[in-house]
């Protein structure tokens, strides 16, 4: 399902992908949440070596769920649809394939904070706000953000933030490590686009490679990691060659060692 609030651009290599509803402060909703499936599918199948992630707008990179869209929801579906689908498509961008990069151009509040904890670089502007809101309105951070955001940024972060309410400014987030650089309002595209060229001057094959053994290394995808690269392995063999050949020709393969 396509959405026009969740905008993919891939040019130059480099893949832009941008929420764009900064009058909801680009909060997602269930449209929005297929759209970004959807959307790390198609960054897979492009040319893209690099994604750039960001919200439209000053105010918000995302203020997460919109409450409107999951407070009407049944226990049963509210846990079958909004976290199961949310998770897949949160897992999905945070096991691209190519480096991602988060512009907190605004507040990363919630859900907001649980996409950028996607992203392998966080860039903030000064003005940003991040935290974790969800257990002052009753409900938990669902999309990973107790678990990938512990993994990411230390369990004993994710509980100042999700169990005492602490809200950090980008200095004070860049010093504990929920981002990795602060610049000016409105330089954060720029230095964005900085970070991806080094990416573009760096080897495709290493890179995925790298981010994928990392991805394991925080138990991110453990078990996929091992499959994928075991198969590259089997793909390059000359055991693959005899065995689809044996295959078409209706015989008995005779594997070499």
């Amino acid at each position: 399902m396509s959405d026009p609030r969740i905008e993919l651009a891939v040019k130059d290599r480099v893949a832009r992908l941008t929420l764009r509803r900064p009058e909801k402060l680009n909060a997602i909703d269930a449209d929005m949440v297929d759209a970004l499936l959807l959307a790390c599918r198609a960054i897979e199948r492009s040319d893209a070596r690099v994604a750039i992630l960001s919200g439209e707008g000053e105010r918000s990179f995302c203020a997460g769920g919109d409450i409107d869209a999951w407070s009407s929801l049944d226990p049963d579906a509210f846990s079958r649809r909004w976290l199961r689908d949310g998770h897949d498509a949160f897992d999905a961008l945070a096991r691209l394939s190519v480096p991602l990069i988060a512009v907190l151009n605004g507040h990363a509040l919630g859900g907001g904070l649980e996409l950028a904890a996607c992203a392998d670089l966080r860039i903030a502007e000064t003005h940003v706000k991040i935290g974790q809101p969800e257990p002052g309105l009753g409900i938990i951070p669902g999309w990973s953000g107790t678990q990938r955001a512990s993994r990411r940024f230390g369990a004993q972060l994710v509980r100042r933030m999700a169990l005492f309410g602490e809200v950090y400014g980008a200095e004070e987030a860049l010093a504990l490590g929920l981002v990795d650089r602060v610049v000016a309002t409105g330089e954060g595209q720029a230095a964005a686009d900085a970070a991806a060229l080094r990416v573009l001057q760096r080897s495709p094959r290493a890179t995925e490679l790298t981010k994928m053994l990392i991805n394991a290394a925080e138990g991110e995808e453990g078990e996929r990691v091992v499959e994928a690269l075991a198969g590259a392995v089997a793909a390059a063999s000359s055991d693959l060659t005899e065995g689809l050949a044996a295959y078409r020709q209706k015989r008995s393969p005779e594997f070499r060692r």
